[in-house]
């Protein structure tokens, strides 16, 4: 699973990197949480929990149903 996720990250970094952030994974559990690092502008951005449940989560979410969660880390 962690490979279909890094996938699924690689099409949505582009937009992040348009922006001076980007995301990096850390982590996936085996019950299906996602753990990744928020960098560049993302890191300290007030809007980052946004980004990270209704931009990444939602989108992995619909790309690999098998993730539950994302967690910043």
């Amino acid at each position: 699973m962690r490979d279909l996720v890094e996938a699924a990250l690689n099409q949505i970094r582009p937009t992040l990197q348009k922006d001076g952030g980007d995301v990096l994974l850390v982590d996936v559990t085996d019950q299906g949480v996602v753990k990744v690092k928020l960098t560049g502008a993302c890191r300290g951005c007030q809007m980052s929990d946004v980004t990270l449940k209704q931009g990444i989560e939602k989108f992995l979410r619909s790309e690999v149903p098998e993730v539950t969660a994302v967690e910043a880390v």
